[in-house]
């Protein structure tokens, strides 16, 4: 008898960066829920993004491809549906599609999902309490709580689909994307205890280039600016109110996360009440990753560490040996070819990524990729001023540059900036704050990573 294709739950969270789950060595909460997948299945120690951004990044996931062949370079750039993507691949070959929770990819004409059987997602960035969602082209609010909510939809669709035949479920959240409001019963976690902070916390940026320093994403300065409930107490020392304001951020971010890991232990749940597990892929990821107060930030953006590495669980009993954990590179233009590799269907000859599943299997490719491209395109936008940049990234070394340009693009501001490199030495300076491009004794990594960055933009045909 053949074996049934897998199911695949797919999990997507906004904004949760790695520092904040439990599996990945988290120093801030407990993630039980989580771990599961991870303790069942596998953790990627090297998943990573290739353009730190809520949009852009889904749109990569869903198209296989790099954000200047799919169009969505930044959050102003709308996906074009009529491009191919995994789930209308999926859905031709029989599979049962579903997107359920955040899109932020546009509404109408071409914008809304396509190769969906059903749809139900909240317009924009929606939402915490009584969202509004858009099902199938309907726009209605449901009252409770976003994650909550994204949870019985989809709980109620898997419970409603056609059950002989095989499932894409994709589960996005909301949540901890800001504003950062709890729910009511995790409103109080976290109340009596000091949260520990990150050990860059007080980074005051020097040893770098200008990009660092000048960036709108400071925990002190910036946030109280854009969320005005993070407002410190008069009287208080510029430290005192640095450290009041990170508590104060730091739990309500834990307390949506708590919610995301009660609800993902409600989809698993699911699974084995169903008998699914054995069949069934699970993911959990975030669209990218974020600074919890690493480098005194929120936000993303940047290509350092705490913004380009995603966090990436699986589990499937059938090929993934429980507990297992692996340093191979991955960057989320893989994830379709992966799930298009499970359905067994061949893999379009215009997506960029390379399926990861042999190396969750724990054998990894002869050949495999060992270097990470990446491109941020928005370029100093009013709230967050971060510059334009592309770079590489190796196991030992890290190189960036902010080319300072606006090149034209949707949702910048067309500010020169310097144009200046950083190199840094990841295995002696693992949190990024010394840039050592100019000193004498890397000029052979500079000019080897030169030409590895040279050949990755013409691998994935990236020539502006």
């Amino acid at each position: 008898m053949t074996q049934r294709r897998p199911n695949i739950v797919y999990i997507m969270s906004d904004d949760h960066g790695y520092q904040a789950i439990g599996s990945y060595g988290s120093r801030i909460n407990e993630t039980p829920n989580l771990d599961r997948i991870a303790n069942e299945g596998i953790r990627l120690n090297n998943c990573f993004c290739t353009n730190s951004i809520c949009a852009p990044s889904r749109a990569v996931i869903l198209s296989g491809k790099y954000s200047h062949h799919n169009g969505v370079k930044t959050l102003a750039d709308k996906f074009d549906g009529r491009q191919m993507t995994f789930p209308k691949l999926l859905q031709a070959s029989g599979y049962q599609t579903a997107l359920i929770g955040k899109w932020h990819l546009g509404h109408g004409g071409e914008h809304d999902p396509t190769g969906f059987d059903y749809w139900n997602v909240v317009p924009g960035q929606g939402r915490y309490y009584d969202p509004e969602f858009i099902e199938m082209g309907e726009q209605r609010t449901i009252e409770g709580y976003v994650t909550t909510v994204t949870t019985d939809q989809s709980l109620t669709w898997l419970e409603e689909r056609d059950k002989d035949k095989p499932f894409l479920l994709m589960c996005h959240f909301k949540a901890p994307h800001g504003p950062w409001q709890p729910d009511e019963k995790h409103a109080q976690l976290y109340e009596d205890l000091e949260i520990p902070e990150p050990v860059t916390f007080y980074d005051d940026y020097r040893n770098r280039g200008s990009a660092a320093g000048a960036a709108l994403m400071r925990i002190d300065r910036d946030l109280p600016r854009n969320v005005p409930k993070y407002a410190a107490p008069e009287g208080l020392t510029a430290t005192e109110a640095k450290k009041w304001l990170y508590q104060h951020f730091i739990k309500d971010y834990l307390r949506c996360v708590a919610s995301i890991d009660e609800n993902v232990g409600r989809l698993l749940d699911y699974l084995d009440a169903e008998g699914l597990t054995e069949d069934t892929i699970v993911v959990y990821t975030s669209d990218q990753g974020f600074y919890l107060g690493d480098h005194g930030w929120y936000d993303k953006r940047f290509m350092y560490e705490e913004s380009l590495r995603m966090p990436f669980i699986m589990r499937y009993p059938r090929e993934i040996t429980a507990g297992s954990d692996t340093d191979a590179f991955a960057l989320n233009v893989d994830f379709a070819p992966t799930f298009l590799d499970y359905a067994g269907l061949d893999i379009p000859s215009d997506m960029q990524g390379c399926s990861i599943r042999q190396v969750v299997q724990g054998v990894v490719p002869d050949h495999w990729q060992t270097s990470v491209y990446y491109r941020y395109w928005m370029h100093m936008d009013k709230i967050h001023a971060v510059t334009s940049h592309y770079g590489v990234r190796t196991e030992k070394h890290k190189l960036i540059y902010y080319y300072g340009e606006a090149l034209g693009c949707k949702g910048t501001n067309d500010i020169p900036t310097p144009k200046e490199w950083e190199l840094f030495d990841l295995e002696n300076d693992p949190h990024e704050l010394n840039n050592v491009y100019d000193l004498p004794e890397y000029a052979d990594v500079v000019e080897r990573l030169k030409a590895e960055l040279n050949r990755l933009r013409e691998q994935v045909k990236d020539y502006e």
